[in-house]
């Protein structure tokens, strides 16, 4: 079946699939192998189909969208596309998460694992002796996933004559938001599985205690400190963190030197809570997510906007206990 002949309808939303993926199983991207078509996906040849330009300087208005049943239900897509464009842009989950799990349904019940660090030897493992254990063990509660995203709000009238590049800008904000929302869940996760047991530096930042922090991460590597704005500032300052060559490597690379060659992210969400959190980024926690971006595919299709919702739901859950830490500058 050729793209061009295809009959879109809504029902490839409900497949159980994503909405290109359904598309894909219909019109195989492989079956335009070394054609003027190679290197589109389904989606996009559907686009080209129907003549629908999303970016550029000529880019259509939100109304070529509507002007056949066919290309309405691309419209849904477009608008998934658009938010998850933002929410990668402006991702900062992925700079703190160890593995990424996708699951089909609300339910979902991690594994923790358990590693007796004490009874790590330099002796060899003889024959018959104890080989040290690492339990992987079914964690005692689900882990939560918590459902983000906007009302987009809008008319058809007050929308279809907009340009669609400038509409992306629009729904790439709504991505944005999605992951800042993320990112405050991440960082909950982290400090709620600590249950208040923090380290404290009852002097505040000082490289002494930068030190202490760096090294309750043993036998872990500390890759990722997170904290506020203000404290991120009092640690950079430090003399210990100062390089002799640190300004000009930064004035010639935009690369920063960062204390203990960790990766530093900015929490807007710590702000005032005087928290330092660092990880090892390859073992420290779970993002588990339902879905990509969801959205209100009936509303966008057949009422053409009103009120309909884009969400994404995902949830985080520790893995390894010491590979993250948190610290109270008192």
């Amino acid at each position: 079946m050729s793209f061009d002949t295809l009959k879109i309808e809504k029902e490839l939303y409900t497949s159980g699939k994503s909405f290109t993926q359904a598309l894909e199983s219909l019109d195989p991207s492989e079956n335009y192998a070394g054609t003027s078509l190679e290197g589109l996906d389904a989606y996009q040849r559907q686009l080209k189909r129907f003549d629908i330009k999303v970016s550029g300087a000529d880019s259509d208005t939100v109304s070529k969208f509507f002007q056949t049943a066919d290309s309405s239900a691309l419209f849904p897509e477009y608008v998934a596309r658009a938010v998850r464009q933002g929410l990668n842009e402006s991702d900062i989950v992925s700079q703190m998460v160890a593995a990424t799990t996708n699951i089909e349904s609300l339910d979902y019940r991690a594994v923790e694992s358990i590693v007796d660090e004490d009874s790590i030897s330099e002796e060899h493992i003889m024959e018959g002796t104890f080989i040290p254990e690492t339990k992987v063990r079914l964690k005692d509660t689900l882990t939560p996933l918590y459902k983000r995203g906007r009302m987009l709000v809008a008319s058809y009238e007050a929308v279809k004559f907009q340009k669609l590049d400038v509409f992306t800008v629009i729904l790439k904000q709504i991505g944005e938001y999605i992951a800042r929302c993320q990112t405050f869940d991440a960082i909950n996760t982290l400090i709620d599985s600590k249950d208040e047991d923090f380290h404290t530096f009852t002097d505040g930042i000082t490289y002494d205690n930068m030190v202490d922090f760096w090294n309750y991460f043993d036998p872990y590597t500390l890759t990722t400190i997170i904290t506020d704005s203000s404290l991120m500032a009092e640690m950079l300052k430090l003399d210990e963190f100062k390089d002799a060559v640190a300004g000009q490597n930064f004035h010639g690379t935009g690369s920063m030197i960062t204390p203990f060659g960790a990766n530093l992210i900015k929490a807007k969400c710590l702000k005032d809570q005087n928290i330092i959190i660092g990880l090892d980024k390859n073992y420290a926690i779970e993002k588990v997510q339902a879905g990509e971006v969801i959205t209100d595919f009936d509303k966008l299709i057949d009422r053409q906007l009103e009120r309909a919702t884009v969400s994404c739901i995902a949830g985080f859950s520790p893995i390894f206990e010491g590979a993250s830490q948190v610290a109270l500058c008192e």
